[in-house]
Protein backbone atom coordinates (compact mmCIF):
# COMPACT_ATOMS: atom_id res chain seq x y z
CA UNK A 1 0.00 0.00 0.00
CA UNK A 2 1.46 3.20 -1.34
CA UNK A 3 1.26 6.59 1.75
CA UNK A 4 1.62 9.84 1.61
CA UNK A 5 4.89 11.54 1.19
CA UNK A 6 4.74 12.51 4.93
CA UNK A 7 4.37 8.67 5.94
CA UNK A 8 7.67 7.51 3.75
CA UNK A 9 10.97 7.30 4.97
CA UNK A 10 13.40 9.21 3.87
CA UNK A 11 14.81 6.29 0.93
CA UNK A 12 11.46 6.53 -0.62
CA UNK A 13 10.85 10.41 -0.86
CA UNK A 14 14.00 10.45 -2.68
CA UNK A 15 13.00 7.04 -4.96
CA UNK A 16 9.90 9.08 -5.40
CA UNK A 17 11.30 12.45 -6.12
CA UNK A 18 13.71 10.73 -8.69
CA UNK A 19 11.54 8.95 -10.21
CA UNK A 20 9.01 12.29 -10.95
CA UNK A 21 11.73 13.97 -12.18
CA UNK A 22 12.43 11.25 -14.84
CA UNK A 23 8.95 11.23 -15.83
CA UNK A 24 9.37 15.15 -16.36
CA UNK A 25 11.85 14.47 -18.46
CA UNK A 26 9.15 12.32 -20.35
CA UNK A 27 11.34 9.12 -19.74
CA UNK A 28 8.93 6.17 -20.97
CA UNK A 29 10.12 3.87 -18.16
CA UNK A 30 9.38 6.11 -15.23
CA UNK A 31 6.11 6.90 -16.98
CA UNK A 32 4.95 3.18 -17.48
CA UNK A 33 6.25 2.47 -13.58
CA UNK A 34 3.89 5.15 -12.33
CA UNK A 35 0.90 4.10 -13.99
CA UNK A 36 1.83 0.31 -13.63
CA UNK A 37 1.57 1.19 -9.55
CA UNK A 38 -1.13 3.18 -9.57
CA UNK A 39 -3.32 1.79 -12.41
CA UNK A 40 -5.79 -0.33 -10.12
CA UNK A 41 -5.99 2.11 -7.09
CA UNK A 42 -7.21 5.53 -10.19
CA UNK A 43 -9.17 2.93 -11.98
CA UNK A 44 -11.27 1.76 -8.94
CA UNK A 45 -11.90 5.12 -7.33
CA UNK A 46 -13.12 6.29 -10.57
CA UNK A 47 -15.01 3.29 -10.79
CA UNK A 48 -16.47 3.92 -7.13
CA UNK A 49 -17.54 7.38 -8.06
CA UNK A 50 -19.07 6.64 -11.73
CA UNK A 51 -20.72 3.09 -11.41
CA UNK A 52 -19.26 2.54 -15.29
CA UNK A 53 -16.13 0.96 -16.90
CA UNK A 54 -15.32 2.00 -19.55
CA UNK A 55 -16.26 5.94 -18.49
CA UNK A 56 -13.83 4.86 -15.60
CA UNK A 57 -11.08 3.84 -18.11
CA UNK A 58 -11.70 7.43 -19.37
CA UNK A 59 -11.08 8.75 -16.78
CA UNK A 60 -8.05 7.18 -15.29
CA UNK A 61 -6.18 7.91 -19.14
CA UNK A 62 -7.04 11.21 -18.26
CA UNK A 63 -5.53 11.69 -14.74
CA UNK A 64 -2.56 10.57 -16.42
CA UNK A 65 -2.70 12.94 -19.47
CA UNK A 66 -3.33 15.82 -17.21
CA UNK A 67 -0.90 14.56 -14.24
CA UNK A 68 2.03 14.36 -16.49
CA UNK A 69 1.81 17.58 -18.38
CA UNK A 70 1.46 19.61 -15.21
CA UNK A 71 3.79 17.56 -12.81
CA UNK A 72 5.59 21.18 -12.37
CA UNK A 73 2.64 21.25 -9.97
CA UNK A 74 3.95 18.15 -8.10
CA UNK A 75 5.38 19.54 -4.90
CA UNK A 76 5.16 16.40 -2.88
CA UNK A 77 4.05 18.10 -0.06
CA UNK A 78 1.87 14.38 -0.55
CA UNK A 79 2.44 11.45 -1.84
CA UNK A 80 2.43 10.96 -5.74
CA UNK A 81 -0.58 7.96 -5.52
CA UNK A 82 -2.28 10.92 -3.26
CA UNK A 83 -1.93 13.25 -5.96
CA UNK A 84 -2.87 11.38 -9.00
CA UNK A 85 -5.85 9.89 -6.39
CA UNK A 86 -7.40 13.33 -6.08
CA UNK A 87 -7.08 14.32 -9.72
CA UNK A 88 -8.69 11.55 -10.74
CA UNK A 89 -11.16 12.07 -8.41
CA UNK A 90 -11.95 15.01 -9.12
CA UNK A 91 -11.99 14.49 -12.84
CA UNK A 92 -14.79 11.66 -11.90
CA UNK A 93 -16.37 13.68 -9.97
CA UNK A 94 -16.81 16.39 -12.88
CA UNK A 95 -17.89 13.85 -15.28
CA UNK A 96 -20.95 12.47 -12.44
CA UNK A 97 -22.01 16.48 -11.98
CA UNK A 98 -23.03 16.43 -15.74
CA UNK A 99 -24.83 13.43 -15.68
CA UNK A 100 -26.51 14.41 -11.77
CA UNK A 101 -25.54 17.92 -11.03
CA UNK A 102 -25.70 17.64 -7.06
CA UNK A 103 -23.05 14.81 -6.86
CA UNK A 104 -21.36 15.97 -3.54
CA UNK A 105 -19.11 13.65 -1.04
CA UNK A 106 -20.37 16.12 1.43
CA UNK A 107 -20.92 15.11 5.73
CA UNK A 108 -22.99 12.90 7.09
CA UNK A 109 -23.46 11.53 10.60
CA UNK A 110 -20.70 10.19 12.67
CA UNK A 111 -19.98 6.61 14.11
CA UNK A 112 -17.17 4.76 14.32
CA UNK A 113 -15.83 1.01 13.29
CA UNK A 114 -12.43 0.28 11.85
CA UNK A 115 -12.29 -1.51 8.65
CA UNK A 116 -12.65 -5.30 7.73
CA UNK A 117 -10.92 -6.52 4.29
CA UNK A 118 -12.95 -8.91 2.37
CA UNK A 119 -11.65 -12.32 1.57
CA UNK A 120 -12.86 -14.72 -1.01
CA UNK A 121 -11.88 -18.25 -0.58
CA UNK A 122 -9.51 -19.70 -3.69
CA UNK A 123 -11.08 -22.02 -5.74
CA UNK A 124 -9.36 -25.07 -5.78
CA UNK A 125 -7.79 -26.22 -9.08
CA UNK A 126 -10.25 -27.83 -11.61
CA UNK A 127 -13.21 -27.26 -10.12
CA UNK A 128 -15.20 -24.94 -12.55
CA UNK A 129 -18.42 -24.91 -10.76
CA UNK A 130 -16.72 -23.65 -7.30
CA UNK A 131 -14.94 -20.89 -10.12
CA UNK A 132 -18.29 -20.07 -11.54
CA UNK A 133 -20.28 -19.44 -8.11
CA UNK A 134 -17.59 -16.99 -7.20
CA UNK A 135 -17.48 -15.24 -9.90
CA UNK A 136 -21.48 -14.73 -9.40
CA UNK A 137 -21.05 -13.34 -6.04
CA UNK A 138 -18.09 -11.18 -7.13
CA UNK A 139 -20.53 -9.97 -9.34
CA UNK A 140 -23.20 -9.71 -6.87
CA UNK A 141 -20.87 -7.79 -4.25
CA UNK A 142 -20.08 -5.41 -7.38
CA UNK A 143 -23.57 -4.79 -7.52
CA UNK A 144 -24.15 -4.31 -4.05
CA UNK A 145 -21.22 -1.58 -3.90
CA UNK A 146 -22.47 0.01 -6.89
CA UNK A 147 -25.83 0.78 -5.00
CA UNK A 148 -23.88 2.52 -2.09
CA UNK A 149 -24.51 6.08 -2.26
CA UNK A 150 -21.64 8.05 -3.49
CA UNK A 151 -19.76 9.46 0.14
CA UNK A 152 -20.05 5.86 1.24
CA UNK A 153 -18.66 4.04 -1.62
CA UNK A 154 -16.02 6.43 -1.83
CA UNK A 155 -14.91 5.48 1.50
CA UNK A 156 -15.37 1.41 1.23
CA UNK A 157 -13.17 2.02 -2.19
CA UNK A 158 -10.61 3.07 -0.82
CA UNK A 159 -10.19 1.40 2.62
CA UNK A 160 -11.44 -1.81 2.26
CA UNK A 161 -10.73 -2.06 -1.46
CA UNK A 162 -7.53 -0.51 -1.90
CA UNK A 163 -6.39 -0.94 1.95
CA UNK A 164 -5.86 2.92 2.58
CA UNK A 165 -5.02 4.14 6.33
CA UNK A 166 -7.69 5.94 8.01
CA UNK A 167 -5.63 9.42 7.88
CA UNK A 168 -4.57 8.36 4.12
CA UNK A 169 -8.47 8.18 2.96
CA UNK A 170 -9.60 11.49 4.72
CA UNK A 171 -6.84 13.30 3.59
CA UNK A 172 -7.39 11.91 -0.17
CA UNK A 173 -11.49 12.98 0.21
CA UNK A 174 -10.94 15.88 2.75
CA UNK A 175 -12.88 14.77 5.56
CA UNK A 176 -11.97 14.15 9.02
CA UNK A 177 -10.83 11.09 10.24
CA UNK A 178 -14.09 10.16 12.58
CA UNK A 179 -16.03 10.81 9.42
CA UNK A 180 -13.86 7.57 7.84
CA UNK A 181 -14.72 5.57 10.27
CA UNK A 182 -18.20 6.48 10.67
CA UNK A 183 -19.04 6.46 6.76
CA UNK A 184 -17.20 3.09 6.49
CA UNK A 185 -19.38 1.48 9.30
CA UNK A 186 -22.66 3.38 7.28
CA UNK A 187 -21.49 1.25 3.89
CA UNK A 188 -20.19 -2.05 5.61
CA UNK A 189 -23.66 -2.13 6.97
CA UNK A 190 -25.55 -1.54 3.65
CA UNK A 191 -23.47 -3.43 1.82
CA UNK A 192 -24.13 -6.17 3.67
CA UNK A 193 -27.93 -5.46 3.49
CA UNK A 194 -27.61 -4.96 -0.26
CA UNK A 195 -25.79 -8.43 -0.52
CA UNK A 196 -28.30 -10.57 1.83
CA UNK A 197 -30.80 -8.94 -0.75
CA UNK A 198 -29.37 -10.12 -3.95
CA UNK A 199 -27.64 -13.55 -2.87
CA UNK A 200 -31.01 -15.29 -2.52
CA UNK A 201 -31.27 -16.55 -6.33
CA UNK A 202 -27.25 -17.40 -5.68
CA UNK A 203 -27.77 -19.11 -2.23
CA UNK A 204 -30.56 -21.55 -4.32
CA UNK A 205 -27.95 -22.27 -6.59
CA UNK A 206 -25.38 -23.49 -3.68
CA UNK A 207 -23.74 -26.97 -3.36
CA UNK A 208 -24.13 -27.93 -7.03
CA UNK A 209 -23.99 -31.64 -7.70
CA UNK A 210 -24.22 -31.44 -11.50
CA UNK A 211 -21.29 -31.12 -14.05
CA UNK A 212 -18.19 -31.77 -13.68
CA UNK A 213 -18.30 -32.98 -10.26
CA UNK A 214 -21.34 -34.99 -11.49
CA UNK A 215 -19.39 -36.49 -14.40
CA UNK A 216 -16.31 -37.62 -11.62
CA UNK A 217 -18.49 -39.44 -9.65
CA UNK A 218 -20.28 -41.14 -12.22
CA UNK A 219 -17.09 -41.94 -13.68
CA UNK A 220 -15.27 -43.16 -10.55
CA UNK A 221 -18.32 -45.32 -9.51
CA UNK A 222 -18.46 -47.53 -12.87
CA UNK A 223 -14.66 -47.98 -12.75
CA UNK A 224 -15.44 -49.66 -9.08
CA UNK A 225 -17.59 -51.33 -10.67
CA UNK A 226 -15.58 -52.90 -13.07
CA UNK A 227 -17.22 -50.69 -16.81
CA UNK A 228 -14.15 -48.66 -17.02
CA UNK A 229 -16.05 -45.91 -19.13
Amino acid sequence: MQRTAAGLSAGARASEAELVDRARGRDEAALREIMQANNRRLYRLARGILRNDSEAEDVVQETYVRAFTHLDGFRGESGLSTWLSRIAINEALGRARSRRPHVELGALPEEALEAQIIRFPVSPAGDPERTMAQREIQRVVERAIDELPDVFRMVFVARVMEGMNIEETADLLGVKPETVKTRLHRARTMLRENVEKEIGPVVMDAFPFAGWRCERLTVSVLKRLGSGC
